[in-house]
């Protein structure tokens, strides 16, 4: 097969269309979770909801959060494992369901977590029973009648029924159902998922690699273990190599060629454009992290800096805060990694403008 030779301004350009990030914006909210496949669920809201916040980089200030809420009552998308996706996607995860805790020889933690439900094997069914009379139900609704507790040396320790219920999850036995505020509602998953047909594991597994590289447009084949949405792509597209970059990577061959017209936008920092960090770097050359668990005096760029793009290249972060008690969206810096020109200067606060219209704030 051939080998793609590109630029990384080629590189970036298929990443930043890839992620529906060029000047050709989407109308819909779930075309663009269809072709992003997932919505990452953070509670940091510092200036919007993650979720919110990725929708509007992409669909501006035509989106409204309610039609994220009313696709999420109608099933036309779920949330699984802090990620909301389409539900006709969920079939692509019901066969690795049934062969948890996995496949072949089990790794020591695999057995201890298989083993940790089997011990709790009369908890698990008082869930399912009060579940399938009551649900769906906040996990405090639910029972702990487990007999070993869950040790761990971080926030999970001893906490039964949701560490039960995370592993019923992967099991295919319970779901999420919607949510009160900010608490997970429980059901049974036979109530929650659709009935499509389940593919063969090692097929879903392909498919779910071919889709995600559909949406990054460019990944590595192999990457760091990420347990619930991997940056790797196996061997889904093409080879290719970037010039001034190391190793392989594997590109979707239908971005290959295509025009590119590019625009501002402000990315949250799970944005998917950003979250592989490693990329980030090797075909962005943007340094960037997540500063809100660091001390004020620590923080180079700000507690939710956004990063800025402009085109195909990542310029600076906007650090702000939206304090909706003031009914203002406080820009305390924006940082250029880049020395700005006038279009950009101009495009960047036109995204700012938007966004303090969207938040239904005033810019100050």
């Amino acid at each position: 097969m051939t080998v793609h030779h590109l630029s990384r301004a080629d590189a970036r350009r298929i990443a930043v269309r890839a992620q529906l990030l060029d000047s050709s914006r989407p109308a819909e909210l779930v075309d663009v979770v269809r072709h992003l496949t997932l919505l990452q669920i953070d509670p940091t809201a510092a200036i919007a909801p993650n979720a919110d916040l990725v929708a509007w980089s992409r669909l501006g200030s035509s989106y409204a959060p309610a039609e994220l809420t009313a696709a999420l009552a109608d099933r036309t998308l779920l949330e699984f494992r802090a990620m909301i996706r389409p539900s006709a996607d969920l079939a692509l995860y019901r066969a690795e369901m049934t062969e948890w805790p996995g496949s072949g020889e089990l790794l020591s933690w695999q057995e201890y977590r298989r083993d940790w439900v089997h011990a709790n094997d009369a908890c698990r069914l008082d869930i399912l029973d009060r579940l399938g009379s009551s649900g769906p139900l906040p996990s405090r609704d639910l029972p702990d009648t487990c007999t070993v507790p869950w040790k761990s040396t971080g926030w999970t320790n001893n906490r039964n029924v949701t560490q039960l219920l995370e592993f019923l999850v992967l099991r295919g036995e319970v779901a999420v159902a919607g949510r009160a505020g900010r608490d997970r509602l429980w059901d049974l998953a036979t109530r929650v998922y659709p009935g499509d047909p389940v593919p063969p594991a090692d097929q879903a597994l392909r498919t779910r690699n071919e889709r995600r590289l559909r949406a990054l447009g460019i990944a590595r084949a192999r990457g760091p273990e990420c347990p619930v949405e991997p940056v790797d792509v196996g061997e889904a597209g093409e080879p290719a190599v970037v010039e001034g970059v190391t190793g392989t990577w594997r590109v979707d061959p239908s971005q290959l060629d295509q025009p590119f017209s590019g625009r501002a936008a402000l990315l949250s920092p799970f944005d998917r454009l950003i979250h592989d960090r490693k990329r980030t770097v090797d075909l962005f050359e943007f340094d960037y992290q997540l500063e809100m668990y660091k001390p004020a005096a620590k923080r180079r760029w700000g507690y939710f800096a956004l990063p800025l793009l402009h085109g195909d290249r990542l310029v600076g972060k906007l650090d702000a805060t939206a304090d909706r008690k003031a009914g203002v969206l406080l820009i305390h810096a924006i940082h250029q990694d880049v020395p700005f020109t006038k279009t950009m200067t101009a495009a960047i606060d036109h995204e700012i403008k938007d966004l303090a219209h969207w938040l239904e704030l005033r810019a100050r």
